[in-house]
C-alpha cells in the first residue's frame, strides 16, 4: 500500500512489512541499532550484477541491444534498498539505433526482500511462509504491471525474469507535496485515478484488503513491546486511545457508508506520481501513476480519502523525524469538490449533462464518503508505522509518524462529528 522511499529504501506494509509479519506471529527485529547493518550501496554495480544486467538486456531487448558489447554496455545505480534495486541501463552514444528500440531502460531487481536476512533465528515454518508470501506478491505484482503497461496506464514492460524485470525508463520527476493542490495537477490525478478504478483486473474482487490488513496489524500492535524509552512513552500514549474500540467504531461507520468496490491504487501519494519531462506548463497529459504493487480491489472512498490525507505529509525533510506534517494542508471542501468533479466526469457517464443541482448532489455524496474513509487511511498507516517502529532499521521517525496519523484521525473524527 504505502511506498515511501526513505534514504533510498522502499518501506511498505505489503512487501517489506507484510513478509516480516505473518497472521499468527510477529517476528520482530531487536530494538537496537547494531543487529542489522545498513545496506552498502556502492557507486557502481558489482561485476556480477553488471554481467547479468548486460545479458538480460541482450536477451530481452531488440535492435542495437543485440550487438552492443559488454565493454560498451552502460549501467548505473538509481536506488538500492531492501525491497527493490533500480539500475539505469543504456546504449553508448556511439551505438546507432537499428529501429525503435529504447536507448535507456530501467532494470528492477527484487533485492533482499525474500532473504529476510535481518530476521535471525526465525522458525523454519515462518521462513517458508515468508518465502511463499514474497513469491506470491511478486507474481501478482508482475501480472498487474504487465496489464497496466499493455493498457498504457504505466511504464512499458520490456522483459520479465525471476530476479526482476526491464521497464521503460520514463524521463520525469516525482511530484512535490505542494503540487498536489495545484488545480490542473489535482484534476489530472483525479482523472488518472478514475481510469484506474475503471479497470477490470484478474484478481480477487472481494474488498478483503482494508479491514483484513487492519485487523492483522491491530492484533500485532497489541502485542508489541519496546525497550527504547522514547518509543515506550509514545506507544503508551497511543495505546491509551483504546484502539480496539476505535476500530470497531470505525468499522460500524464505514459499514454504513456506501462505497463501490473498484480496483484501487491504494497509495496515491506524491512520490508515486510522476511529472513527465517536457510536459510542465502544457495542457497535455503530464502525469503517470507508478508503484502498483500494493493495488487491489478496495473501497473507492479509501483511495480518494487516502490521497486527500497525503496532502498533509511531506517526506522530504532531511532531519529527524524525516517528514513534515501540516494539518492545514488537508484539502478544503472546495479543493475536494474540484477533484471529485474531475473524477466523476471520468467515471459517471453523462455527468456533464446533468443539472448543476444533480452534479452537486453526486459530488456531496462522494465528499462524505471520501472523508469518512480518510479515517481508515489514518488508522491503517498509524498501525503500520507503529509496527515499523519496532522492526525497521530505516532511519525514519515511525513512532512520530504514527502519532501524527492518529492525531489526524481524531481531529478528522471531530470535524465529521462522528
Amino acid at each position: 500500500m504505502k511506498t515511501k522511499f526513505i534514504n533510498g529504501v522502499s518501506s511498505s506494509p505489503s512487501m517489506a512489512l507484510g513478509l516480516l509479519v505473518t497472521e499468527n506471529a510477529l517476528e520482530v527485529q531487536p530494538d537496537t541499532e547494531d543487529e542489522c547493518k545498513e545496506i552498502i550501496r556502492p557507486d557502481e554495480p558489482d561485476q556480477d550484477t553488471k554481467r547479468k544486467a548486460y545479458l538480460w538486456c541482450k536477451d530481452f531487448l531488440h535492435g542495437a541491444w543485440k550487438t552492443v558489447t559488454e565493454e560498451d554496455f552502460q549501467i548505473s545505480i538509481i536506488r538500492g534498498g531492501l525491497s527493490n534495486k533500480l539500475f539505469l541501463c543504456a546504449l553508448p552514444d556511439i551505438q546507432t539505433s537499428v529501429g525503435d528500440e529504447p536507448r535507456n531502460v530501467l532494470l528492477r531487481l527484487y533485492g533482499a526482500i525474500l532473504q529476510m536476512s535481518c530476521n535471525k533465528g526465525e522458525p523454519r515454518q515462518s521462513n517458508k511462509e515468508n518465502l511463499f508470501q514474497g513469491a506470491e506478491a511478486m507474481v501478482l505484482e508482475s501480472v498487474m504491471f504487465a496489464i497496466l503497461a499493455e493498457r498504457e496506464l504505466g511504464p512499458k514492460l520490456f522483459g520479465i525474469f525471476p530476479q526482476g524485470r526491464l521497464e521503460q525508463f520514463v524521463p520525469s520527476r516525482k511530484l512535490d507535496t505542494v503540487e498536489l493542490s495545484m488545480p490542473s495537477i489535482s484534476a489530472e490525478i483525479a482523472e488518472k485515478m478514475a481510469k484506474f478504478h475503471g479497470m477490470r483486473m484478474p484478481f480477487n474482487k472481494e474488498p478483503k484488503w482494508l479491514f483484513g490488513t487492519i485487523d492483522k496489524y491491530l492484533n500485532q500492535v497489541m502485542r508489541l513491546t519496546f525497550t527504547r524509552e522514547s518509543h515506550m512513552l509514545k506507544f503508551a500514549r497511543l495505546m491509551s486511545c483504546n484502539l480496539p474500540q476505535e476500530m470497531e467504531n470505525l468499522k460500524s461507520l464505514l459499514d454504513s457508508t456506501h462505497s463501490p468496490v473498484v480496483f484501487c491504487h491504494n497509495d496515491c501519494q506524491e512520490g508515486n506520481i510522476l511529472l513527465l519531462s517536457g510536459c510542465e506548463g502544457t495542457d497535455r497529459q503530464k502525469l503517470m501513476l507508478i508503484d502498483f504493487e500494493y493495488s487491489s480491489y478496495n473501497y473507492r472512498g479509501f483511495d480518494i480519502g487516502n490521497h486527500f490525507c497525503e496532502w498533509m505529509y511531506d517526506y522530504t525533510n532531511d532531519k529527524f523525524p524525516f517528514f513534515h506534517v501540516n494539518s492545514k494542508n488537508y484539502p478544503t471542501k472546495a479543493q475536494q469538490l474540484h477533484f471529485i468533479g474531475s473524477y466523476l466526469s471520468e467515471t459517471e457517464q453523462g455527468f456533464e449533462n446533468l443539472s448543476a443541482e444533480d452534479q452537486m448532489k453526486l459530488k456531496e455524496e462522494l465528499f462524505v464518503e471520501a472523508n469518512r474513509f480518510a479515517l481508515a487511511s489514518h488508522f491503517f498507516w498509524g498501525l503500520w508505522s507503529m509496527i515499523q517502529a519496532r522492526i525497521s532499521t530505516i532511519e525514519f521517525g515511525y513512532m512520530e509518524y504514527a502519532m501524527a496519523r492518529f492525531d489526524a484521525y481524531f481531529e478528522q473524527k471531530r470535524s465529521l462529528g462522528v
